[in-house]
């Protein structure tokens, strides 16, 4: 029997054993995806490839069918912010409390960022654009 507590302890292990691998490899480096993104050094890039494939055909073999998804005027210029900001910041929004947890505290900025750019989302979306958010919601 699934209990609460149960679920929350295997989602509390499973993230941690998550965060220490992706640390481990380098992720929350920002030399190192600097390396990856100028391809001075394939070893990440070759390790998130590896990793794609392994989803996809994990994703095969389940017959996993992808959700149709509706695109919108927000997606572009919603992925352009987010790449831009992986730039700047090193990472994707999840490395930066994997930077946190590893005693680089600069990286509190970055999530001070993702709040308030997904609190600015939410208020300038239900003010001026009203984009329909489809199943990902704002």
């Amino acid at each position: 029997m699934r209990t609460r507590g149960a679920i929350l302890l295997a989602t509390v292990v499973t993230g941690l054993g998550l965060g220490y691998t992706v640390a481990n490899i380098g992720f929350g480096d920002y030399a190192e995806l600097n390396r990856m993104f100028t391809f001075q050094d394939l070893r990440m890039f070759l390790s998130f490839a590896g990793a794609v494939v392994i989803i996809a055909v994990a994703f095969a073999l389940l017959r996993v069918r992808r959700t149709p998804g509706r695109i919108h005027g927000g997606v572009v210029p919603g992925a352009v912010l987010f790449g831009t900001g992986w730039a700047i910041s090193g990472g994707c929004p999840a490395i930066p409390i994997i930077q946190v947890a590893g005693g680089y505290l600069p990286a509190l900025v970055t999530i001070v960022g993702v709040v308030v750019g997904m609190r600015l989302c939410r208020w300038s979306n239900g003010r001026y654009f009203q984009v329909d958010s489809g199943s990902c919601g704002l």
